[in-house]
This record gives structure tokens, C-alpha cells and sequence, in this order.
């Protein structure tokens, strides 16, 4: 079952656009939503709970129209676009009190559970909270109204490599018995590597992968590894991008290109990084080599 279908998204500003984004989330899986900074990421979230205002598109969310009974829709879906920064002077335990009422499905036990994994102290102040806490508590508001769809921009911006992986592991129970889903956007690739079920990749407002399995992803793509001197325009014209260092020449191509190359190129496994890395770098192969 499809928890979200997102369809041609499109919203102009002056210096950027979200062109047609087209993607959809189903029951029990984990999207990673990636791309660089900038890329339109927090833009496509803000648009799907509509705190943007689109210029063409639609939203459907648990098999209706979004619109169609956005009030309820909204307390199905957990969204946190990071940390808080409102009501600074406010603490923990007050600002929870008001944030609560808005739930009917609030679950309080929950909640504290959930303070003592990330260990949040109720009685500080939010302007007394790191970054990485802010980003800890507001997770831990989206988590404890037993949402059936998360939706969370750059979740594990911020905190530190086992806080990170606390939280993965944390998605990765949420969506195990099926029925509930999780939609996170990232720029970092190895918190994909240990969650993500799909991969929808974003670039420069435009979509470039969407829907695409991680194994598929990255077996879509290779490594190639080739002297400096033996390089030359008929392998560069094969490559989607490349660097030099060292006396080599490193690029990425295509798996289904690999049989067009010369047998002296090596050809190794990329990981995600080295493919979004490459793939920004696509718009021009002489982008760093200076």
C-alpha cells in the first residue's frame, strides 16, 4: 500500500524551482531523500505538509487527498524539520505540555522513554539545549504520538556517530511490524547505508533517482580506476564524471557501460558517496581538475 504519493511538485521562487517532483512511500519502508544542500529537499517535505504554497502538483497521503481531511492526516504524520528554536525561554517539560494537546493519540509513557534514551533533561530551558539535543527532542515529540508516517528533515544533522545510529536503529524498529513508514532526508550517505529501504535523490530541483531500492542504486553504477598516461577522450567520454589524483584517474560510470572500456581499466564497487559525490560532479568533468 502506498502511504504517500507525491505527484509533479512544482514551486517557483525567484532563484530556484522544485520542477515536477514525482515520488511515492510505501507501507513499512524507509526512504532516504537525498541530496546536497540547497538541492530542494526541505522544500519537497514542506510542500508534501503544505507550508508552502505550490504552484502545480498534488499530495495524496494514507490513499486520499491530502486536503481531502488535512486535520487528521496531520495527527497521523509525524514532521520535524530539525531542531527548535521557538519559545527559547520555555522548558522541556512546559513546551511538551502545550505540544501534547494537539494529539489525541499523545502517548506520555512513550515520550518519557524516549527522554531518557536521548538523555533530554526536562527542566533545561530550550535555549540551554545543544543543537544535537534540540534535534533529539524534537524527535522525540514525532515518535511519541504513534504516527503511522514520519516525515523528517535531516533527523541526525548534528549528533554525533552513536546518537546517529541510536536514531537508525530507532526507524529501523518503527517500521518492522509493516505498518508504519519513515521518510528522512539526509546529505549523509552512510546513515543510508544503514536504514534506507529506497533511495529518491534530488538535484538542483530536479529529481534524478526516485523510488529506487538501495542495492539498486548502487549496482546502477561503478567505479573505474585507470592510469593517468593511459587515460585518454574515448574513455572520458564514457565516464559521468572524474577526478585525478595521484597519478590515476578515478571516475564513475555506468554498470551497463563497464563491457565498452578497455580491459586495462579496474573497475571496483562504488558505495553512496562515491556515487552522489560523482554524480554532482556530472555537470562538468573538469569541475576539480584544476
Amino acid at each position: 500500500m502506498e502511504i504517500l504519493k507525491v505527484e509533479n511538485l512544482l514551486k517557483k521562487y525567484p532563484k530556484f524551482t522544485l520542477d515536477n517532483v514525482s515520488f511515492s512511500l510505501r507501507q513499512g519502508e524507509i526512504m532516504g531523500f537525498i541530496g546536497r544542500n540547497g538541492a530542494g529537499k526541505t522544500t519537497t517535505l514542506k510542500a508534501i505538509m503544505h507550508l508552502v504554497r505550490l504552484d502545480g502538483g498534488s499530495i495524496e497521503a494514507f490513499g486520499k487527498e491530502f486536503t481531502a481531511d488535512e486535520l487528521t492526516n496531520r495527527k497521523r504524520i509525524a514532521f520535524s524539520l530539525g531542531g527548535v528554536n521557538f519559545f527559547p525561554f520555555k522548558t522541556v517539560e512546559k513546551l511538551t505540555e502545550v505540544t501534547a494537546r494537539f494529539y489525541p493519540t499523545w502517548d506520555q509513557s512513550k515520550f518519557e522513554h524516549y527522554l531518557k534514551v536521548f538523555e533530554i533533561d526536562q527542566k533545561k530551558k530550550i535555549k540551554e539545549l545543544s543543537e544535537g539535543m534540540k534535534t533529539k527532542y524534537s524527535l522525540a515529540i514525532a515518535l511519541s504520538h504513534n504516527a503511522e508516517l514520519l516525515i523528517l528533515d535531516e533527523p541526525t544533522s548534528g549528533l554525533d556517530p552513536v546518537s546517529r545510529d541510536e536514531i537508525l536503529y530507532i526507524f529501523k524498529q518503527l517500521v518492522s511490524d509493516g505498518k508504519r513508514s519513515v521518510l528522512f532526508s539526509t546529505h549523509i550517505t552512510s546513515d543510508l547505508e544503514k536504514c534506507a529501504d529506497t533511495i529518491t535523490y534530488i538535484r538542483n530541483g530536479k529529481l534524478v533517482v526516485a523510488n529506487m531500492t538501495k542495492e539498486e542504486f548502487i549496482s546502477a553504477y561503478k567505479l573505474v580506476e585507470i592510469e593517468t598516461d593511459l587515460f585518454d577522450d574515448k574513455i572520458k567520454d564514457f565516464l559521468i564524471a572524474f577526478r585525478k589524483e595521484k597519478g590515476l584517474v578515478i571516475g564513475l560510470i555506468e554498470t551497463k557501460k563497464v563491457e565498452l572500456l578497455p580491459t586495462f581499466v579496474k573497475i571496483k564497487s562504488p558505495d553512496l558517496e562515491n556515487i552522489m559525490v560523482f554524480l554532482e560532479w556530472e555537470a562538468n568533468h573538469e569541475k576539480f581538475n584544476l
